[in-house]
């Protein structure tokens, strides 16, 4: 190994060019994923551009969150403090698992669904699956006890060989059966 002075200062020159030359390209990639106002624009010094790729995806990520908010509320999950909402005897309430029975009878069909009182999606998604699998809805009720919602929907077979699918479809959705 020799003790080249000059050649050891070539190999860092070569290394710290390589490092620009990659850092250079690294910072145009960054770059060409921000979108930009109008072609017209001049061209931003690579500071200005950092700032203005971290403001972008900062951004990004505010709307992320504001977006999953928004479909929390449409999806009917959004969670409020129920630490603070106490029964009786102090324990806390709001906050279960849903359960559903199925029960048919003929060319009827009751499904029970048993949710806490955040779930009034579980309610709309039933209805949903139902009419999907072919059931034409008769009556439908609920009642309120405490923290506990109980609905009760009676409906008509129209297509029986698509009720064989009712249980397991909203099974996979991640609703259990009671």
């Amino acid at each position: 190994m020799e003790n080249n002075p000059s050649s050891s200062r070539t190999d860092r020159k070569t290394i710290e060019r390589n490092r620009r030359n990659q850092m250079k390209a690294l910072y145009s990639q960054l770059n060409s994923l921000v979108p930009h106002q109008s072609s017209r624009e001049p061209v931003l010094s690579l500071p200005d551009q950092l700032d203005e790729a971290a403001s972008y995806i900062k951004r990004l990520q505010t709307n992320l969150e504001r977006m999953k908010e928004k479909k929390d509320n449409l999806m009917g999950t959004e969670r409020t403090n129920y630490a603070s909402m106490s029964s009786c005897n102090g324990a806390t309430t709001g906050l279960r698992s849903p359960q559903i029975e199925v029960r048919e009878t003929g060319s009827t069909l009751e499904v029970v669904l048993i949710t806490g009182l955040d779930s009034q999606f579980m309610f709309n998604e039933t209805i949903r699956v139902l009419h999907e699998e072919g059931a034409e809805i008769i009556n439908a009720s609920f009642s309120v006890v405490e923290d506990t919602v109980f609905h009760t929907i009676h409906s008509k077979v129209v297509v029986a060989a698509r009720l064989e699918i009712l249980p397991p479809a909203m099974e996979l959705q991640g609703y259990p059966r009671g």
